[in-house]
């Protein structure tokens, strides 16, 4: 269960990292979504450390918001998809399945 909340704590990390370059800070109502995706995204990973060791839970809850955030970021920002861009997050992909494999 403990890798699950954590699937749903990077989530919710990709969710506040975009939501940030949509709206920034500043309005009331798109602030509020964004620190309640914060507190969603922390508070899982909380949760999820309760079973699972806390460099491993860390690396693949801040690969998962790298990795998502960069792909939305290609996908809704037209930011630049460059073999380097890509292979750097494959990397990032390739040792979060390392440090799972590991745990």
């Amino acid at each position: 269960m403990g890798w699950v909340i954590l699937l749903l704590a990077g989530l919710f990390e990709i969710v506040w990292a975009v939501a940030l370059k949509y709206w920034g800070f500043g309005k009331a109502l798109p602030s509020a979504g964004i620190l309640a995706a914060m507190g969603a995204s922390a508070g899982l990973l909380s949760l999820a450390l309760r079973s699972l060791p806390v460099g491993t839970a860390y690396a693949i809850w801040t690969g998962i918001g790298v990795a998502g955030t960069t792909a939305l970021g290609v996908y809704l920002f037209d930011e630049p998809a460059t073999p380097m861009r890509l292979g750097c997050i494959g990397l990032i992909l390739l040792g979060m399945v390392g440090l799972k494999l590991a745990s």
